[in-house]
């Protein structure tokens, strides 16, 4: 079927009450079309809005990790003596495997691990501060690390 088609034949459709009512349904009846290249009753405009949260989502899942590794960072560097530097040192390296493998699947976000660093720093510090005796103005008010860094396995911060 030409491009042509496949957007003209797709408004009014009735999956859009199944959108709304019974999701599970409605993702599994959009498959089908797909699958059997039935585009003319595809649910276009709540298709496309799915696609694009699910980019949207990807994008949320990098700074959720980026903003736990800074936290965890943070915390070694304000309290280095801490009981709990074993257990952030091992939360920092979990977030760190498991986003490189997110970035292996989604290699087009790496290129954009820098621009997500100023926002995920920003809420790392708030969390840092809830989660030890420091006050938020002992944090830089910039991050202190490069992306390379943050991503490093092997790197460390270290108390100033």
């Amino acid at each position: 079927m030409s491009e042509g088609k496949l957007l003209q034949n797709t408004k009014g459709k009735p999956m859009t009450t199944t959108y709304r009512t019974d999701f599970y349904v409605w993702t599994q009846r959009q498959a089908d079309l797909l699958r059997n290249e039935d585009y003319a009753d595809l649910d276009l405009p709540n298709l496309i809005e799915e696609i694009e949260a699910l980019g949207a989502s990807e994008r949320r899942e990098l700074k959720s990790r980026l903003t736990t590794i800074l936290e965890h960072m943070l915390k070694l560097t304000c309290e280095p003596e801490s009981r709990a530097c074993r257990k952030w040192r091992r939360t920092i390296l979990t977030q760190r495997i498991t986003l490189a493998e997110f970035l292996r699947e989604n290699y087009t976000l790496r290129s954009t691990v820098a621009d997500f660093i100023p926002d995920a720093y920003r809420d790392a510090r708030k969390l840092a501060v809830a989660g030890t005796k420091c006050e938020i103005t002992a944090f830089p008010t910039e991050c202190p690390w490069l992306a390379a860094q943050i991503l490093d396995e092997a790197f460390m911060p270290t108390a100033p």
